[in-house]
């Protein structure tokens, strides 16, 4: 592997735009190429982000050879189809989550990628950020001793269009896979697989889950978790950790959070944090350290996460009943 990894990003869409942006503040990355299915929008993107190569097709980027890895932006419903792609020619991945629209689908790609002898990650980019990994470290340690409550939310009001990516149930759309998994995944970085999980959703005229309630329940640990995501209402965006000793809470957004209290003893320390760009860069450092150092996985975020991540996510559809056509 070149010390210069050189990248490239299908589907230069919003979240691509924040990903090249935060390319540039890592060292040995390199962001070369370019693919839409609109040459144009292809053009003006690798222009304004320096980069050298840009394609009207994701085929021609799979085939460039000087392509390393490929960040994969579209829409989640064709994140399989697109990391599969990508695979099958031989291009390491960082798929924007979530990586499939099932564990099954996610499954099948670590299966390639092992096959192959190829890195994939799903770009869980809250995992990677600084201050999330304080946060992490300071339950580690003990801080608030051991937890027994977790509640956390993602909520924000969309604008209806019953064609946009959020609410069309032919692009994936729903609350629970575009935000709600956030929620999700801090419950099972905290206390693991779920015993139970107890689902609630108020499904909307076309089929997708507008808003999504949550419990998993931990009988043997003593622990239980409160989650919801919602694209009717604005909400706090908090996560609030109570242990037995004290309480941590991550403000909004807390998925990137800049400021974390805890609460003991009757008192709030207050941590702070800076973040130089929008929080990205994290993600693409572990992927480039990863690829330099010969890895196929990320040790802080492997595809056992990911599966158990997408596990959880089909436990809670089944329980809200509902189903796309990739199940």
């Amino acid at each position: 592997m070149n010390k210069v990894i050189n990248w490239g990003i299908i589907a230069p869409g919003r979240i691509a735009r924040k990903f090249a942006s935060d390319l540039k503040l890592v060292e040995n990355a390199n962001l070369l190429a370019i693919a839409s299915r609109d040459i144009d929008k292809a053009r003006e993107f690798a222009k304004e982000f320096g980069a050298d190569r840009f394609y009207g097709s994701y085929e021609e980027l799979v085939h460039d050879p000087d392509v390393d890895v490929v960040y994969v932006a579209s829409p989640h419903v064709f994140h399989f189809e697109h990391s599969l792609l990508c695979l099958e020619n031989g291009k390491h991945v960082l798929c924007e989550k979530p990586m499939g629209m099932n564990a099954r689908q996610v499954m099948e790609l670590a299966r390639v990628a092992d096959q192959r002898n190829l890195f994939l990650m799903e770009a869980f980019w809250t995992n990677f950020i600084p201050s999330f990994v304080k946060f992490r470290e300071l339950v580690a340690n003990g801080v608030i001793g051991d937890i027994k409550v977790i509640q956390a939310d993602f909520g924000f009001k969309a604008n209806y269009d019953i064609n946009a990516r959020t609410f069309n149930k032919e692009l994936g759309g729903g609350s629970l896979l575009d935000i709600g998994l956030y929620p999700v995944f801090l419950a099972l970085e905290l206390a693991g697989e779920p015993d139970q999980i107890k689902a609630s959703a108020i499904i909307g005229s076309t089929g997708v889950d507008e808003t999504c309630s949550m419990i998993f329940n931990y009988p043997e640990k003593g622990i239980v978790a409160n989650l919801s995501s919602s694209f009717l209402v604005s909400t706090p965006t908090e996560a609030l950790i109570y242990g037995t000793l004290g309480t941590i809470k991550m403000h909004a957004q807390w998925h990137a959070p800049t400021r974390i209290s805890i609460f003991k003893d009757g008192k709030e320390d207050v941590l702070k944090f800076d973040e130089p760009g929008f929080g990205y860069e994290h993600e693409i450092q572990e992927v480039v350290s990863c690829l330099l150092d010969g890895l196929t996985e990320s040790k802080s975020f492997p595809l056992t996460k990911s599966i158990l991540l997408h596990q959880a996510l089909d436990r809670v559809r089944a329980e809200i009943g509902l189903r796309y056509k990739y199940d």
